[in-house]
């Protein structure tokens, strides 16, 4: 994509494989949760992590019925988001952002849990799309 011909040619790392095919494919926030953790630990907690994180466990409490939890962490999750650029680790973040903030102004606006609804992260970079493809989750 030429929107990202001027990112670097980086290696993704392993756990952010699996965040994404666990989010995308799998839908199983929870263990999105576990993986992008444990990446947002050895990276040394970098915002941009751990907004992706704050995402999945939004996902996680709204498909839990948990509706304060779910406002809260995607409040948590866009703010740490905003800083960074439209494209950025192989994926369109502005179009996460922009689904992440229309589902938190449902919630808002809903005095009751709305219907619950999967949010996708676009791969904007073909790598790291073959790499989803391709990757292996570890056994449940």
């Amino acid at each position: 994509m030429s929107e990202m011909a001027d990112e670097p040619l980086i290696a993704y790392d392993c756990l952010y494989v699996q965040f994404i095919k666990l989010f995308n494919e799998k839908r199983d926030y929870y263990a999105c949760h576990d993986v992008m953790e444990e990446l947002w630990l050895e990276e040394g907690r970098k915002p941009l992590l751990q907004g992706l994180l704050q995402i999945a466990v939004g996902l996680y409490h709204f498909q839990n019925g948990n509706h304060r939890g779910a406002i809260k962490l995607l409040e948590a999750a866009l703010d740490k988001l905003s800083l960074h650029p439209e494209y950025i680790m192989g994926i369109h973040l502005e179009k996460l952002r922009h689904d992440a903030g229309e589902m938190l102004a449902l919630l808002l606006r809903s005095p009751e849990l709305p219907p619950f609804c999967d949010l996708t992260i676009v791969i904007a970079d073909e790598r790291l799309q073959q790499e989803v493809d391709t990757a292996i989750l570890p056994p449940e």
